[in-house]
């Protein structure tokens, strides 16, 4: 591979720029010359033609919603989207950016478009999110995976170890990259510096999925970024907690020794995947976020800090724990996002599922995501949330569980008893033996959702995607090939992937996550998961993969 990183040209603008956002201001201008439009989009900015939409949203969104491909925005050189995507990679510390407007999902589909022409197979992280196994589907790349370490008492995955990684990379010679996610949906941050290390001592780049780290590196108490840790393609969901709209994000590429290669294959696969209609606004709110972030340090600042009073709180209150304080536990982990509140919702007797939906119903709080243990609460960098209404607010759920948790006599409704104080749980985390060692009562055991082993592998994703299908009860689909990627969303990681043998465990798994309150499977046949889409046993070649499993 060329190691040798050609001249680009400096588009990088003095930091004295980085407090503009040109193509937004572009866009606001170009807005405000009066216009007839007879061109698209079909509402013409006319609010009073389009009374609902000008209604629900305002008359400016609809002025501000251009097609691409405009001079004085994005047609020709040096223009405002270009000064835009040279003033983002300036801010993140990449050699180029790239600007998406379907999300993270559309950076893993170009990272595993452009994969092939570097080797045969991936190397992946078994809990990356949906959307890469997406791309192994559109790629037809092999996938050796690398198992991340898991909390089985929080049913939740976080990363992968430097060794693991080493010894897949050593299996497969063929290797095109190694992928791996970081942080993870919980917070926990993955040693990007000697992963790299790894993956780069093979002569594979490291391609780091960090949707949820958009924000890294704008402030001293967040975690360095995954570019300046030595990843050479960075997925990045700026929407998350970086302050644009939804559904838009960016793609990074490091300055490094495999820039020169990867350049323009992300330059093709991104005109594959790109929309020809990007919008507008969508671009603008990428512009602006950057801006926010390298001006707001201040702003991120307090953010932390909101987060960090809520977590003395838990931990003072004594009735839940917070999650990352166990993070010590495993090797993989070397820091958490301050700006994530994980939050074992189980431990103060009132599964997580049922914490997020009543306080959403009861309390109009939003979290960010729920499982059978715990919920995760997300603060923006920038946002000021109000905390105290949601410290009120989760120590007034009820307690179901109450005399099944640490302790054995519940909490009460309030979360002040003094049962888990005494346990120390507040202070401590979930110690050096977890919660599975404090004397949880068979109720509890039985509403316990622990996340399913994977079953094994038969056909390339890709393989199983293509292959004649059919659609059978779940419970006959136990032993066969599953054709769809399934995944508990939110997070969205796969519980089983097209290729990959279907196990009762999952199948369980995947019900019961269907019936929690607010639970939902990315990519099932149906709502419950009563039925599953498998490859057809009749078309299978071998039939030694149709076998069914003890």
């Amino acid at each position: 591979m060329n190691t040798r990183t050609a001249a680009v040209p400096d588009l990088s603008p003095p930091v004295s720029a980085q407090c503009r956002a040109p193509f937004a201001e572009a866009l606001r201008t170009h807005a405000g010359r009066g216009w007839l439009r007879l061109n698209v989009p079909g509402h013409a900015a006319e609010p009073d033609s389009f009374g609902p939409l000008a209604g629900t949203f305002g008359p400016e969104p609809l002025r501000l919603d251009f097609p691409p491909l405009l001079e004085g925005l994005d047609l020709g050189t040096a223009t405002p989207m270009d000064e835009a995507l040279a003033l983002a990679a300036e801010a993140w510390g990449a050699r180029r950016t790239w600007f998406l407007t379907n999300g993270a999902s559309q950076g893993n589909h170009i990272a595993s478009l452009v994969a092939p022409a570097l080797g045969r197979t991936l190397v992946v992280q078994r809990s990356v999110h949906s959307s890469v196994i997406d791309g192994l589907v559109l790629s037809g790349l092999k996938a050796a995976f690398v198992q991340p370490s898991v909390d089985t008492e929080q049913g939740i995955a976080h990363g992968v170890t430097a060794e693991d990684l080493a010894a897949a990379v050593a299996r497969h010679p063929d290797a095109a990259a190694a992928y791996v996610v970081s942080p993870s949906y919980f917070g926990a941050v993955a040693d990007i510096r000697a992963l790299a290390e790894v993956a780069h001592g093979a002569g594979i780049p490291l391609i780091v999925d960090e949707a949820w780290g958009a924000h890294f590196g704008f402030h001293p108490r967040l975690p360095g970024n995954a570019l300046s840790q030595g990843a050479d393609l960075v997925t990045s969901s700026t929407h998350k907690l970086a302050g644009s709209l939804t559904q838009s994000a960016m793609l990074h590429l490091r300055h490094g020794p495999f820039a020169d290669v990867l350049e323009p294959l992300i330059d093709r696969a991104f005109r594959l995947v790109q929309s020809t209609s990007s919008s507008a606004l969508l671009l603008a709110s990428l512009d602006l976020a950057r801006m926010t972030l390298m001006a707001g340090r201040d702003a991120v600042g307090a953010s932390v800090e909101a987060a960090d009073e809520i977590r003395q709180v838990i931990r003072s209150v004594g009735r839940f724990v917070v999650v990352s304080d166990g993070f010590g536990r495993f090797p993989d982990i070397v820091t958490a996002d301050p700006l994530r509140i994980a939050i074992d919702t189980r431990a103060g007797g009132i599964p997580g599922h049922e914490a997020r939906r009543r306080l959403s119903r009861d309390h109009r709080i939003m979290v960010e995501v729920a499982t059978d243990s715990a919920i995760v609460a997300v603060v923006g960098a920038g946002s000021a949330p109000g905390t105290d209404r949601f410290i009120e607010a989760l120590h007034a759920l009820p307690s179901p569980l109450a005399g099944t948790g640490p302790g054995g006599t519940g909490t009460g409704n309030t979360g002040l008893g003094d049962s888990l104080g005494g346990a120390g749980l507040g202070s401590t985390g979930l110690g050096s033996t977890g919660l599975g060692s404090t004397g949880l009562g068979s109720a509890d055991e039985r509403l316990r959702l622990s996340l399913p082993q994977p079953g094994p592998s038969r056909l390339t994703a890709r393989e199983a995607f293509m292959s004649p299908t059919r659609v059978v009860p779940a419970a006959k689909a136990v032993g066969l090939i599953s054709a769809d990627t399934l995944a508990a969303y939110p997070p969205g990681i796969p519980n089983v992937l097209p290729g990959e043998v279907v196990t009762a465990e999952t199948v369980r798994f995947l019900q019961r996550t269907a019936s929690a309150p607010s639970g939902h499977v990315r990519g099932a046949v149906d709502p419950g998961v009563s039925h599953m889409r498998v490859v057809d046993p009749s078309r299978v070649v071998d039939a030694a993969v149709t076998a069914r499993a003890d």
